[in-house]
């Protein structure tokens, strides 16, 4: 399994120091967010500049986030979204990246009009050759878990629309790996991962993960699981934690990977 650094991990830390970091603390791939384009645009770069700055890098890309949002999105604001959409799946087919994300909304809405949005979703994508990976959020209402996303995509039923399996939220969402079993193997789009505290979880709060092992999240199950389902894409390390982001950058991803490393061995 290919392994990628999420940006989020690194928040902290400006998008050139994060591309040399990942590089040199040797990760296969870097995970990109809406965020990191915004951030250039407001310091003046627009974004074709940050797509030659991650080429430049060397690094592949293995995924690009979109903006949330868009579920239940209606009028002026459902169209504002799908265009951020459109664009990120440009930037994603610039970079040579595969596959695009987004988390799950917050809130609950109707189940049929948000398996709408991902078929329209699913069509932006489509133009752009990309495959679009939706993220079940263990601290949303609706969409809060394995099975409720799981239905989603179904009634979706978009080819280009599958599910993100992130072991944070599944272990936070009272799943455990036994529970991938039951999916197909066609169904996972994209992986992401980092550990769950043991104790001191805040609901709502998401900020808090850690390096696979020092949790409680049973990662040498998990990754078994998602490898027996013939998943070879990337599994990108997602952990924003703010006492990662007061560390020098580089320690926080040698140290990742190596843990990483550990329970995939």
């Amino acid at each position: 399994m290919k392994l990628a650094l999420h940006t989020w991990t690194l928040d902290t830390t400006p998008l050139g120091d994060v591309l040399r970091v990942v590089r040199e603390t040797g990760w296969d791939g870097i995970e990109l967010r809406r965020v990191d384009f915004l951030r250039a645009a407001q310091a003046g770069e627009p974004a074709e500049r940050v797509i030659e700055r991650v080429r430049a890098s060397g690094l592949p890309v293995a995924c690009v986030g979109v903006e949330m949002g868009w579920m239940w999105a209606r009028g002026d604001e459902r169209a504002r979204l799908l265009q951020v959409f459109d664009e990120q799946c440009r930037h994603a087919a610039a970079l040579g990246c595969a596959t695009v994300m987004s988390a799950s909304d917050r809130g609950r809405g109707d189940l049929r009009e948000a398996a709408a949005n991902v078929r329209a979703v699913g069509d932006v994508a489509a133009r752009h050759g990309v495959r679009v990976a939706v993220e079940f959020n263990s601290q949303a209402e609706q969409f809060n878990a394995l099975a409720p996303m799981r239905e989603l995509l179904a009634l979706a039923g978009h080819p280009l629309c599958g599910l993100l399996l992130d072991a944070y939220h599944l272990e936070r969402s009272g799943g455990k790996p036994d529970d991938v079993d039951d999916v197909a193997a066609e169904e996972i789009t994209y992986v992401q991962f980092s550990d769950v505290p043991r104790t001191g979880l805040v609901p709502g709060a998401a900020t808090d993960r850690l390096p696979p092992g020092a949790g409680s999240v049973p990662f040498p199950a998990f990754f078994r699981k998602v490898a027996a389902k013939g998943y070879t894409g990337y599994a990108s390390y997602e952990a924003p934690n703010p006492q990662a982001w007061a560390r020098p950058a580089a320690d926080v991803a040698r140290e990742a990977l190596t843990a990483t490393r550990s329970v995939l061995r």
